[in-house]
Parts: C-alpha cells; sequence; structure tokens
C-alpha cells in the first residue's frame, strides 16, 4: 500500500434490510455455434460453467445448419440421379444430449434455413448458414413442428417445457443473419410461433433477438394483432453499438466506439426494459447476448478492463431484467475464421484449452455474492455490491480505469459489520489485477505461445483456479469503537472482501471426574 494514498473508505448498511438479489447474470450460457456441442472439449467448457458460474440453460444458432443434416440426402440415395433429403435428428440429439447429461437445457434456437427450403444462397459465418428467407414458410413451419414433436417424444413434455425457445438470431442486421426484411421476419415468427404452440401451447417462444434491441414495438404490435405475442423477450446489446443503432457484427474496427464505461449499454437496457413494460409486456426479458464490443478480436478483452465492465454494469442494471446472457463462454467459436494463438481476444471467458480468462473469474466473484443487496456509497469510478447470506457478509468492488489515474493501485478502508466487531470472524480478500488471478500474464511469462505444449497446459491449469490473497493483504485498522478492513486494489481491477462468522466452539460433553465432596 502507498502510505501517503488516501483511502477510499466505504461504510455499507450491513444492518439495513435491503433488497431482493436475483443472481440474473448466472443462468443462461452463450455458445458460438449448435454444431460445437458435439465436441468433448466443449462440454468441457460447459461442465466447468455449469458448476462455478452457475449455468442452467444453452444457447447457440445454427441447429438447423446442412452440416448438422437435419434435410439432407441420407447414404441410401448415393449414386441416384436427384437424391431426395430426409430427415435426420442423429446430430441434434447428440448435442441435446450432451446438455442434458451435464444437467444443462438448450434454448431451442431455430437457425439457419435448410438449403433445401432456402429461397436463395445467402449465407453467414465460415461454416456457411443460409439466412436466406425459406421460400415456402408453410414447410418451413412443418420442419419446427417435427423437430419439437421428436424432442418431446425422447425427453417428454414435462423436460421439454423447462426449456426456451428462440426463433432466429439478430434480423435486422441485414446482410449478415437475415437477408430478408422486417416484414419477412414477422411472417417467419408467425410461422414458427404457431408451429411451436401447436404442438404444446405451454413452450416458452421468444424473439426478436435484434440487435440493440431494435424493432421492439413494431415487433410486439405485430404479435398482438396476429395473436402470436412472445412469452419472453430476447434482446441485445453491445457497448460499442451505434448512438443511434445497431452496428453490423465485423464491420471494420475504425466504426468501433468501444468504451471502458458501459453508459451506452446501461442506457439502451434501461430505456428498452421500460419501454417494453410501457407497452404492457409482462413476460421475462432475456438480454441473452451482451458485451462491451462485439467486435471478433480485441486483445483488451482478455485484460481486467472486461472484468470491470462485466461487474460494473450487473452492478447497475443486473436486476431490471431477467436473464443477462454475456456473450459468449468458450473460444471454440468460428464466425470469421477459428483462432489459433492460446488468447487472441476472442469473446470467450474461457480459451480453446478451457483457461479461466479474467472475465470469467468476475462471474465467479459474482456468484458468491448473497441474495440480499445492503447499500452502500461509493465515489464515481468505483462501483460497489455488497451483500450477506446467513452467516457472512460481501463486498465485490470494481475500480474503473479513469478513477484516479495517477495511482495504479487504490487503497480501500470497509466499515465492518457492527457485531463483527467484538467477536470472532475471518476476512478473506480475492483480487483480480494486471497478475492476481490472470491466467494472460502467466501465459505471457512462457513466453506467449501460440500452440500449447501439454506440460504447459497443466501448469496453467494447476494456477488458473481463483486464489484468495495473503492474509497478511488485509489489516485491521481502528477508528473509535469502529473497526475497518483495509486492503488495496489495482485500476483496473476487482476485489471481493468476505467476512465470514467464526462458530463459536461446542461446549465439552466431558464430565467432571471429581468425586463429590462429603456432606
Amino acid at each position: 500500500m502507498n502510505p501517503r494514498s488516501v483511502p477510499v473508505t466505504l461504510e455499507p448498511q450491513w444492518r439495513a434490510a435491503g433488497s431482493p438479489l436475483r443472481h440474473s447474470w448466472a443462468g443462461h450460457l452463450n455458445i458460438d455455434q449448435f454444431r460445437w456441442l458435439v465436441r468433448a472439449d466443449l462440454q468441457q467448457h460447459l461442465s466447468l460453467a455449469r458448476a462455478e458460474i452457475g449455468g442452467r440453460h444453452v444457447r447457440a444458432v445454427g441447429m438447423f445448419d446442412d452440416e448438422l443434416r437435419v434435410l439432407r440426402p441420407g447414404p441410401e440415395s448415393y449414386g441416384r440421379p436427384a437424391p431426395k433429403p430426409r430427415l435426420n435428428w442423429q446430430v441434434v440429439d447428440a448435442a441435446i444430449d450432451a446438455l442434458l447429461a451435464r444437467g444443462l437445457r438448450p434454448v431451442f434456437t431455430t437457425t439457419f434455413v435448410p438449403s433445401v427450403l432456402a429461397s436463395g444462397t445467402t449465407t453467414v459465418f465460415t461454416t456457411q448458414g443460409v439466412t436466406s428467407p425459406p421460400r415456402d414458410y408453410a414447410a418451413w413451419g412443418r420442419l419446427v413442428e417435427a423437430a419439437v414433436r421428436h424432442q418431446i417424444e425422447r425427453h417428454g413434455l414435462t423436460e421439454v417445457r423447462r426449456w426456451y425457445f428462440e426463433v432466429w438470431n439478430e434480423p435486422n442486421l441485414k446482410g449478415w443473419f437475415w437477408d430478408g426484411d422486417q416484414a419477412d421476419f414477422f411472417r417467419l415468427w408467425q410461422f414458427t410461433h404457431r408451429a411451436i404452440k401447436r404442438v404444446d401451447r405451454q413452450l416458452r417462444v421468444g424473439g426478436p433477438s435484434t440487435g440493440r434491441a431494435e424493432w421492439l414495438e413494431e415487433f410486439l404490435a405485430f404479435g398482438r394483432a396476429r395473436r402470436c405475442p412472445p412469452d419472453y423477450l430476447a434482446l441485445h446489446i453491445y457497448n460499442n453499438d451505434g448512438a443511434a443503432g445497431a452496428l453490423a457484427p465485423f464491420d471494420s474496427a475504425r466504426r468501433s466506439r468501444t468504451a471502458h464505461a458501459a453508459e451506452l449499454a446501461v442506457s439502451v437496457i434501461r430505456e428498452r426494459t421500460a419501454r417494453a413494460r410501457e407497452l404492457g409486456f409482462k413476460g421475462e426479458i432475456h438480454w441473452n447476448e451482451w458485451g462491451r464490443s462485439w467486435l471478433p478480436c480485441e486483445p483488451e478483452r482478455e485484460t481486467p478492463l472486461e472484468a470491470v465492465f462485466i461487474v460494473r454494469t450487473l452492478s447497475e442494471i443486473s436486476q431490471i431484467a431477467d436473464v443477462f446472457s454475456y456473450w459468449c463462454l468458450s473460444d471454440i467459436y468460428d464466425q470469421v475464421g477459428y483462432g489459433r494463438e492460446t488468447f487472441h481476444g476472442n469473446y470467450g471467458l474461457l480459451n480453446l484449452q478451457g483457461l479461466r480468462k479474467p472475465a470469467y473469474h468476475a462471474f465467479q466473484l459474482l456468484e458468491r455474492l448473497g441474495r440480499r443487496r445492503l447499500p452502500v456509497s461509493a465515489p464515481r469510478g468505483i462501483d460497489v455490491m455488497a451483500t450477506r447470506t446467513a452467516d457472512r457478509w460481501q463486498l465485490l468492488l470494481a475500480v474503473d480505469p479513469h478513477f484516479d489515474s495517477a495511482a495504479r493501485r487504490i487503497r480501500i478502508r470497509v466499515k465492518l459489520p457492527e457485531d463483527r466487531v467484538s467477536g470472532d470472524f475471518r476476512l478473506t480478500l480475492t483480487r483480480l489485477g494486471a497478475h492476481e488471478n490472470n491466467v494472460i500474464s502467466r501465459w505471457k511469462r512462457l513466453g506467449s505461445p501460440a500452440y500449447l505444449t501439454p506440460r504447459q497446459t497443466h501448469r496453467l491449469q494447476l494456477q488458473n483456479t481463483l486464489r484468495a490473497a495473503p492474509a497478511a493483504s488485509v489489516r485491521l485498522v481502528r477508528s473509535g469503537s469502529e473497526r475497518y478492513a483495509e486492503f488495496s486494489c489495482e485500476r483496473p481491477g476487482l476485489a471481493l472482501l468476505e467476512v465470514t462468522s467464526r462458530p463459536a466452539p461446542a461446549p465439552s460433553k466431558r464430565r467432571s471426574q471429581r468425586k463429590p465432596r462429603p456432606g
């Protein structure tokens, strides 16, 4: 600690009733494409995320891609002049079975169009998902209905009712994910919605999954008018979208307006969520794709900046909606090219080998918070979430890179709960910074190898768990009758202070061996 610096003092209202804190960031995980779900390494990434950051549902696009063989000729048609496509759910089943075996459930995304049903040849990604509208919407509806009925036959209606069904992905980004216009998408929505509801009215169908939450008013009005209203809203936002509209992903980096502060994302989430409620929508609202930047390769994404952005954003808006699903979990990813280097600035919280990046640790720290949020004030540039559980108190803080730019480390002083001042308790500090709990720095010390050897991978994995700071990193400071915990946090960086009660020792059950005194 720098003895010349004045500490930032935080005084949470530990005895306040507080307010409920839903862990809205924890339930849903994003994976690039459905095709990857059959990979063993991706399945390991999902198992890790379920155990450590609370994943329950998994969303991915491309379920109907030709590569998954949903509507393609079979081997029996080999050599025939006009092979006839047939329904084949084997690859889809393998992917969904892998999820269910790990205690996860799918977000059943109806994308993209099998080439034999498409009206054109427009594709997206290096994997060539067809984004042209169906040439026959009724045939599309029959495909969707068959897909849903097949899953109910395999897993039962009770199970499938626990899934979410999502119609398309970012149809407002013409030329990327949808080659039609708004009217074409609304028609697709109507046919898809009706196909799913024909199977069972209780299945949850959502959309419009638009970038920057565009088309919201028109979408809700269309649903009411055509009797196909969404059960939940799926909306997307990136902090470097345009001020007036969504920027198509993978545009030139010169168009990027990436900012470390979360002003754009927070303002759009607040405004669009409030607007949905004003329009009378009463269902769940899922911001099921969000992040600081839509650029596919950005080195800053793998620094503490991203972790700070995540915590600062969720500190402000996590209670506004029901689901916040960060984009995305894994670097097993191929939209504009498959990553080569061990760390290459891709979207994933986990790299190709499943190593936890700083942003992944941010979600681990968030998951340690309690379910009651307590009031606490902090200076601008420091975001704080104070919570409590039955036997412990937690304080998670994120220091913005622009806060007190003259100092690399910020001294923090936290007032302890009053009933802990004289009682027995334990302080645990967990921090994230340029080196602390940062696998990237350890990889760089190895020489930043593009390809890890098995020995290097094992070495990094051993050091890749979220570790508490040494006990000496926190010191107790007395001010009159009050006690404070004092520690430092990097700028930018995260710190989680946990105050845990130590149970009193149980009274001894051993009876006295002394003989009674004579009367």
